[in-house]
């Protein structure tokens, strides 16, 4: 049901936003639930909506709104919770850990994302324990979670699929390469833009760190290959878009400069998979195997971790007046990190763990 309409001055909804942040970092969380839906009566939202997120009855959203309406921001405030706050037992806290690693939604909560404010509402709703706010990070570095920042992951992935690559495909791939003592080479691009890029640096507060950039929009490509067994790194540095063509370039460049046999896993961009590299392969297939990782994993493709230590550490926050000066660096940082196998042999820690277990 829509309820009686509420409005408000910008003003008043600022006192409630203040009133809000207050109540939460003292831990008053009913004097939090009143407002969050009084606010979301003034945008709007039905009581039957807010009723569901908030897990409380319309009727009293109905009181919370006449309250507001006879006594404004004062009518909302709740006394302090009676007693010393009880714990969680050790089975409550078993219970809490599956909730927070099964995620929001699950829980009843709008978002992907856990803040603390909802799961100290979580903690009172589900389990009568009442925590300050401010001991709830706390508390859940004690049960071993800690802060982190969120990764996207694309929604389609098919978990099936790379389910079968990592019990299937990956024992067939490294039994092959021990039979042909053949090199396991994963294979992906990456593009160095000339304009830079950023990421996090020391500063002084309210200060923000500014760094030049020519504003060009010109890339500089590079198309790479490691192996598992020895960190061998081959590159090739390309200008221009990449096709097929220049995919099968490099990969004759690798070609002569080995006689072992070569297991080449690479992802599914279309200029890997195309006619002209189906046609390219199959006169090749006594020196090359190929197989292709499943779709949307670049986690499974360990040189996307090199190609993020190559820019962290050599390209950030770099200024490149010249797209000459951008492809300087590049060469640099490539070389580097060609006589750095051990550190591209860490690359391959989670797929070392699989074939141990072979």
């Amino acid at each position: 049901m829509p309820g009686i309409r509420i409005t408000a001055r910008t003003q008043t909804r600022k006192k409630l936003e203040k009133v809000l942040y207050q109540a939460e970092n003292r831990g008053d969380l009913r004097t939090g639930k009143r407002i969050i839906a009084i606010l979301a009566v003034l945008d709007g939202v039905t009581y039957t909506q807010i009723a569901s997120i908030l897990k409380v009855c319309e009727e009293s959203i109905r009181l919370w709104a006449n309250a507001f309406l006879l006594r404004g921001v004062e009518g909302l405030k709740s006394g302090k919770p009676p007693g010393k706050p009880s714990k969680l037992t050790k089975t409550q806290r078993k219970e809490l850990d599956k909730i927070i690693t099964e995620g929001p939604a699950k829980a009843g909560f709008p978002g992907a994302c856990w803040r603390s404010p909802m799961i100290q509402s979580l903690i009172y709703e589900r389990f009568g324990v009442f925590y300050s706010v401010h001991y709830i990070s706390q508390l859940l570095k004690n049960m071993g979670f800690s802060y982190q920042k969120a990764k996207f992951v694309a929604d389609h992935k098919d978990p099936e699929k790379r389910k079968k690559w990592l019990k299937e495909k990956w024992p067939e791939i490294f039994r092959l390469a021990q039979e042909k003592n053949a090199y396991v080479l994963f294979g992906d691009e990456a593009s160095f833009p000339q304009w830079g890029s950023l990421t996090y640096t020391w500063a002084k507060k309210g200060q923000q760190p500014v760094v030049k950039t020519s504003g060009n929009r010109k890339g500089y490509k590079v198309l790479g290959l490691i192996d598992y067994f020895s960190g061998r790194f081959f590159c090739e540095c390309h200008e221009g878009r990449l096709n097929s063509e220049s995919y099968a370039n490099f990969l004759k460049e690798v070609l002569s400069k080995t006689r072992k046999h070569i297991i080449l896993i690479q992802d599914g961009a279309s200029y890997h998979t195309s006619k002209a590299m189906k046609q390219f392969f199959a006169p090749k297939a006594h020196r090359i195997t190929v197989y292709d990782l499943p779709s949307y994993s670049p986690d499974y493709n360990p040189i996307e971790k090199l190609w993020k230590k190559i820019k962290e550490k050599e390209i950030h926050l770099h200024y490149f007046p010249t797209f000459d000066s951008l492809k300087n660096k590049v060469h640099e940082a490539l070389l580097h990190f060609k006589d750095l196998k051990n550190e591209v042999l860490s690359l391959f820690a989670f797929y070392r763990d699989l074939a141990e277990a072979l």
